[in-house]
């Protein structure tokens, strides 16, 4: 038997119908909106139905800072829930929906690995039920109305060089990171400087995985500041009165998907904001209705615990009121092999020197989860055939010492089988006392929020404020968002903001060289070095190895 690509094992597995899957996670027909025979959406008044019962257990997947080795975290999450189902536990899986961008990028498609896939694997990956394309029609409905209002007369008052709403597109496309619009004379707009952001980065995109109904949507989108007058003051989108029609382009996109895993567990994919630029989880709705319907919801929040984790429990958890009962932290001894320096190529060779020299940064994320959140965790290692006995007792004995159990995962291999040690371990974890705590307090200012993040999580000796930052730090204060949580975007590759800083740095400062408010969010964007809102592609993008024969099946997707 040969090596299968993981949409080859994707394209062999029979699928049950959605109905089925439907059936299965206790979704009644009425509130099942087909989307062919293996998509749904489920419509969220279902929440209403439920109200009265009990919410399951959310058990929250996260991981090391991510290498070039792979970390597999969304294989783990996707095999846990498996292996949970084995052991005959009611289980629903909540993961984020892909971007287009990382798909033809570099990443590839973001729908799990092996035998612990979500399917249908192409479809996901793709257009899946069109929330993408939903999320892009209305934040560039929002710039277009803002352009035209400023083009009608400007009764506003909006000076075209404070516009600070962009256009998007769901693609990594660096040439429209800064363009000039608005040319070719009077009757074509007015001439200013503006960019594209990726549309997992557009605040529409945050705000659909923040909002607890249609209503709550409406009026978020409402209180979004696209930009600020002459002498100023913020405008809204409710000023130009642009949320209605924002509100009825994503009055679908507002509903959970759901599909299921090789293995038939059901799974909600909704939602993708970026986790180093956005709060990178799925959205609260498909999360509460998971939770209605199931004993365990296993989540995941993107890259690495400083990233994806803070935010899931600093933003997700306040806003929404969650509260997880265990932490899976995922690792692969190859990938601690390259935090201690090896390079990717001379990662398959027993090296416990290089080990133990990157065993810092799983040890730093787990530290951070049980120490700043008090939250139980387990090491989870996504074992590769190149592992060895003593690099994998090595990781063991180091978490032992943290008070934290390992278990190794070999989900991809077995599918959910590969999965029951870990489901165990996360059983035995989610019956455990715990109460969570937040990094930080609302009341805190702007900057303390911050430099509590950079000292607690990062471990950072401090933080940096360039001039722009301090600026836009007191206009923010002055107009009342002082007492919001912070979303810090900065590189995934290290707890620093310097991607080249691997492990667990120390004798680092942090530098916030910008900030802006996601109002309708509900939450701050502190930009940390030099990340960027639009990606660009990599040399050889992921997009050339993708293709699709004459009766429409595709290749080289992952």
């Amino acid at each position: 038997m040969g090596f299968k690509s993981d949409i080859e094992i994707a394209q062999e597995t029979e699928m049950l119908h959605i109905r089925e899957i439907a059936k299965m996670a206790g979704v009644d027909e009425k509130y099942l909106e087909q989307y062919g025979n293996y998509k749904a959406k489920v419509d969220y008044n279902i929440l209403k139905e439920k109200a009265g019962t009990p919410d399951g257990k959310l058990v929250l997947v996260t991981a090391i800072s991510p290498t070039p080795a792979g970390e597999g975290k969304t294989t783990t999450t996707v095999g846990l829930a498996d292996g949970l189902r084995k052991l005959n536990k009611n289980t629903l899986v909540a993961l984020r929906e892909p971007s287009l961008g990382p798909v033809f990028g570099v990443k590839g498609g973001a729908a799990g690995g092996g035998y612990a896939q979500v399917v249908p694997m192409e479809d996901i990956n793709l257009h899946f039920t069109g929330d993408m394309h939903a999320i892009g029609a209305a934040n560039n409905l929002i710039a277009a109305m803002l352009d035209n209002h400023i083009q009608q007369g400007n009764k506003l008052g909006i000076d075209p060089r404070k516009v600070t709403w962009k256009r998007c597109v769901d693609m990594n496309d660096r040439q429209l990171r800064f363009i000039t619009d608005g040319l070719g004379g009077k009757a074509n707009g007015t001439p200013r400087e503006d960019g594209f952001d990726i549309t997992v980065a557009s605040e529409i995109m945050a705000i659909l995985c923040l909002s607890s109904d249609i209503t709550d949507l409406k009026k978020r989108v409402g209180n979004i500041i696209v930009g600020y007058t002459y002498d100023d003051r913020p405008v809204r989108v409710s000023q130009f009165k642009g949320e209605g029609a924002a509100a009825a382009l994503l009055k679908d996109a507002l509903k959970p998907n759901l599909v299921q895993t090789l293995e038939h567990t059901p799974a909600f994919i909704h939602g993708g904001p970026f986790a180093n630029i956005a709060h990178g989880c799925n959205s609260i709705m498909a999360t509460k209705v998971a939770l209605k319907l199931s004993d365990y919801v296993i989540t995941e929040a993107g890259f690495g615990a400083d990233l994806g984790a803070e935010k899931f429990l600093d933003i997700k958890c306040r806003m929404a009121d969650l509260r997880p009962s265990a932490v899976v932290v995922v690792a692969t001894v190859r990938a601690l092999k390259h935090h201690g320096g090896v390079a990717k190529q001379n990662l398959g060779k027993e090296n416990l020197e290089a080990l133990e020299k990157g065993l810092p940064n799983l040890l730093q994320h787990v530290e951070n989860i049980t120490g700043v959140y008090k939250l139980p965790a387990v090491v989870a290692i996504n074992r590769f055939p190149t592992d060895t006995e003593a690099e994998l007792k090595l990781v063991e004995e180091k978490c032992r010492a943290l008070g934290v159990n390992v278990a190794l995962s070999e989900v991809w291999g077995k599918g959910g089988e590969g999965g029951i040690e870990l489901a165990k371990e996360v059983i035995r974890l989610c019956e455990e006392k715990s109460t969570m705590e937040f990094s930080y307090s609302l009341d805190m200012s702007i900057s303390e929020k911050i430099e509590a993040i950079a000292k607690k999580i990062y471990h950072a000796d401090g933080v940096t404020f360039a001039p722009a930052a301090k600026k836009a730090m007191e206009q923010l204060e002055s107009i009342g968002f002082g007492n919001v949580p912070v979303c810090i975007a900065k590189t995934q590759y290290s707890f620093s903001d310097d991607a080249k800083l691997l492990g667990a740095p120390k004798n680092f400062n942090v530098t916030i060289r910008n900030m802006k408010v996601s109002a309708g969010a509900g939450f701050i964007v502190a930009l940390a070095g030099d990340i960027m809102t639009m990606p660009g592609l990599p040399p050889v993008p992921a997009a050339e190895k993708i293709d699709v024969d004459e009766n429409g099946k595709i290749s080289g997707l992952f």
